[in-house]
């Protein structure tokens, strides 16, 4: 379109657009085709769709939204194409999931693998940097399920789709408080015996007797050491 072609006054243009104001009727009967079939293919998808998605979900679900855009819009384009693209995304991703359920490799490579985040209350610190999950994205995790140190957290698994699996502790030790740092009076209320023992600031390692305050944390390398909470 040429910019003289461009006025604003032109409220036909700006509401139809180029095509005739009838166009807009069969718009609404394109829209309402393209939304039954596209219910469809995502239930024949199976019930996966429907849930927290992985990454090859997650790229069928743009695909698919590029897909039905165009023909529900444009007056020259048919809905048959559209419909055939549908069907081959949806075979394309079922067969993906049965090569995916006949070989573990496949599946890994496809849709990813669950990571240990957390053990035994100690922070795994390289698997967090592979993840690029920080502490507070995992705190604020475990937060979430009323645990207020990473002594309670006996395993934290981050899961193919990206979700977090918290397992508690039975019976929980002393370990790293995860309360906020900026609700000082919260953390102040948390139970801190005078014989608590020294806990590692950055990963949650709680130290042994051969490890003291100043030294160098055996699991991270850090060097910040304050009392576990109970």
């Amino acid at each position: 379109m040429k910019k003289e072609d461009i006025h604003l006054g032109d409220w036909q243009r700006i509401l139809f657009g180029d095509a005739p104001a009838a166009f807009t009727v069969e718009v609404l009967v394109r829209t309402l085709l393209i939304y039954v079939i596209f219910l469809l293919i995502m239930r024949l998808m199976g019930k996966r769709m429907n849930a927290q998605l992985t990454i090859t979900e997650l790229a069928v679900m743009v695909s698919l939204g590029a897909i039905v855009s165009v023909p529900m819009q444009i007056p020259n384009r048919g809905l048959l194409p559209a419909v055939v693209l549908l069907l081959v995304v949806l075979f394309f991703q079922r067969g993906l999931n049965w090569l995916a359920l006949k070989k573990r490799k496949t599946e890994v490579l496809l849709q990813g693998d669950v990571t240990l985040l957390a053990k035994n209350g100690v922070l795994q610190v390289e698997q967090l940097r592979a993840e690029s999950v920080s502490h507070e994205q995992l705190y604020a995790q475990l937060r979430a399920k009323k645990i207020t140190h990473l002594g309670e957290v006996k395993r934290v698994y981050m899961e193919a789709d990206g979700s977090f699996s918290v397992f508690r502790q039975d019976p929980p030790q002393p370990g790293l408080s995860v309360l906020p740092e900026q609700d000082q009076k919260l953390r102040d209320s948390q139970s801190q015996p005078a014989s608590a023992p020294q806990v590692c600031n950055y990963c949650g390692h709680l130290a042994t007797p051969s490890d003291h305050s100043g030294r160098r944390c055996p699991t991270c390398g850090h060097e910040d050491w304050v009392a576990a909470v109970c």
